[in-house]
C-alpha cells in the first residue's frame, strides 16, 4: 500500500520548526535550509511545501496570525473599557520577543508586497485583521462614552491604525529609543486623548 502522508501534521511540524528559528535567530535567518535543518528534513523535501521564499514568509505570517488569535482567545476581556482596549491593542505591538518576531514577519511581508502579488494579498489580509481590532476598539470606547462628543469615528479609527503601525516601526527600528514602556505610554496617552475635543488643553 502507498504510504499515507498527513500533510497537515507535516505543515504543523514545519511551522514549529520555522518559528523556533525565527524566535531564536530572527526572521532573516528563516531560510529553507535553516528550517529544514531545524526540522530534520532535507531542503528538497521542504521545497515540496514551499516553492519560494515568499511562500515561506506567507506561512510564517499565517503562523503569527494564529498566535495572535490564540492570545485574544485566552483573554477574559473584563475590566474598565479603557484598560481593556489598551490590553487588546497591545497584543498587536512588539512589546516582547514573541510579538517582536511577529511584527518582523509582517514588515518583511509588507516589503515584498510591492513586487509579489501573493505577498500583497497576505499583507492586505494581515492589515485587515489589524483594522478589525482597531474598529472594535474605537467602537468599544464610543459605547462607553469615552470618545469626544462629535468625534469622527472613521477618522479616529484611521488615526489609531496609523499610530499602531508607527509605533511598531519605531520599536523595530530602534528598540533603545522606543522601549516597551514608552510604546505603552504613547498608546495610553492617545487613547486618553480620544475623550477630549481637538485643541482642548488636557490640563484644564
Amino acid at each position: 500500500m502507498p504510504k499515507i502522508v498527513d500533510h497537515d501534521a507535516r505543515r504543523a511540524e514545519l511551522a514549529e520548526a520555522m518559528w523556533r528559528v525565527v524566535y531564536r535567530d530572527g526572521v532573516a535567518a528563516a531560510t529553507v535550509r535553516s528550517i529544514a535543518a531545524e526540522a530534520g528534513w532535507s531542503p528538497s523535501a521542504l521545497r515540496h511545501y514551499f516553492a519560494t521564499q515568499t511562500d515561506l514568509l506567507i506561512f510564517a505570517m499565517e503562523h503569527a496570525t494564529a498566535k495572535i488569535t490564540e492570545r485574544f482567545a485566552a483573554e477574559s476581556w473584563t475590566g474598565p473599557p479603557l484598560e481593556t482596549v489598551q490590553r487588546a491593542l497591545e497584543q498587536l505591538l512588539p512589546l516582547d520577543q514573541q510579538r517582536r518576531r511577529e511584527a518582523e514577519v509582517w514588515l518583511l511581508l509588507a516589503s515584498r508586497a510591492q513586487t509579489d502579488p501573493s505577498a500583497q494579498r497576505r499583507a492586505r489580509e494581515a492589515d485587515d485583521g489589524i483594522r478589525q481590532v482597531v474598529n472594535l476598539a474605537v467602537d468599544a470606547l464610543a459605547a462607553a462614552g469615552l470618545l469626544a462628543h462629535g468625534a469622527d469615528h472613521g477618522a479616529e479609527k484611521a488615526r489609531l491604525h496609523a499610530l499602531l503601525d508607527g509605533l511598531t516601526l519605531h520599536a523595530l527600528a530602534n528598540a533603545e529609543l522606543m522601549p516597551p514602556g514608552q510604546v505603552r505610554a504613547l498608546l495610553a496617552d492617545h487613547l486618553g486623548s480620544l475623550a477630549r475635543p481637538r485643541g482642548t488643553d488636557a490640563t484644564r
